[in-house]
């Protein structure tokens, strides 16, 4: 038999009949569903379901960034930045300047 990992089993009769007391009894939990003692399925509250998918979202666009070649330097990017955006008279734009102590 398989381990559950879940705060709360319950029965299909019990699903079937009422789920949304399932999920408040779980809380923030997953519910497990198990069929002849496996698990079958898991319920989760709407808000803990978002925030997996943006949890989720979030890992793919940041693997996307490393995997879509090297990184540029912080200096290379703001060079770049105001060559693009350089205001008049050819000043770079409105930036923060490093202080040396």
């Amino acid at each position: 038999m398989k381990r559950i990992l879940a705060a709360r089993s319950v029965g299909g009769a019990e699903l079937k009949c009422s789920p949304t007391t399932v999920l408040e009894q779980a809380g923030a939990q997953p519910a497990a569903g198990p069929n002849h003692n496996r698990p079958a399925a898991h319920l989760l509250p709407l808000h803990v379901y978002e925030a997996m998918r943006l949890h989720a979202d979030l890992q793919a666009a940041i693997q996307e960034g490393l995997d879509s070649g090297p990184a540029l330097s912080a200096e290379d990017v703001f060079a770049e930045l105001d060559a693009r955006y350089a205001g008049p008279g050819g000043q770079p734009a409105n930036r923060a300047s490093k202080r040396s102590t």
